[in-house]
């Protein structure tokens, strides 16, 4: 008899638990909740462009260094990345002039800026100077601009109506130029 209780003992957690495991796998399956709709977001705007600076010295250098090559008998000095120049600075040996170009497109004689620490010049593009795809101004290799621009403190500007200005540094690549042409 003590055996009886003791297997009774045993089996009664072991029934209920069968029990417990049956009566579950016979409740009806839950439906899947539904998926909610999402709900379309309004695209965030815009940040406005950053103001430019108060005074142009200020303002962050364009991405991009400067590389001299002499290319087809001419002494260059190219701004940017490999392969993406943004700005030239050229001896032309055939016509001995200088020629400042930036990448870009324009119609006819566009005006064209060159700031320094010494101040500012307006110039006209050359649409005869400049290769497709380029804006270019004629200058004398005796220019003082080009003085000013190689004399500059640290950095100069480039401005074509239109585009965006490019804050160049004053590197001795032009300088180089600049002497190659005189």
């Amino acid at each position: 008899m003590a055996i009886h209780r003791t297997f009774q003992a045993a089996i009664r957690p072991a029934t209920a638990a069968l029990l417990a495991v049956l009566a579950a796998a016979c409740a009806a399956v839950p439906k899947p909740l539904p998926v909610p709709v999402p709900v379309p977001r309004p695209a965030p705007a815009p940040r406005p462009a950053p103001a430019p600076p108060a005074d142009w010295r200020d303002a962050a250098q364009t991405p991009g260094d400067w590389r001299w090559l002499v290319t087809g008998g001419n002494s260059v000095a190219s701004f940017g990345r490999p392969g993406a120049p943004l700005a030239t600075l050229t001896c032309d040996q055939a016509t001995r002039t200088v020629l400042l170009a930036r990448a870009g497109n324009a119609a006819g004689g566009t005006p064209m800026t060159v700031r320094t620490t010494f101040g500012q010049r307006p110039l006209t593009s050359d649409p005869t100077a400049a290769k497709p795809g380029w804006i270019a101004a004629r200058l004398t290799p005796r220019d003082a601009l080009l003085d000013q621009i190689a004399f500059s403190r640290g950095r100069f500007t480039l401005e074509v109506a239109g585009l965006p200005t490019l804050y160049l540094p004053a590197w001795p690549e032009l300088s180089r130029v600049i002497e190659d042409c005189r």
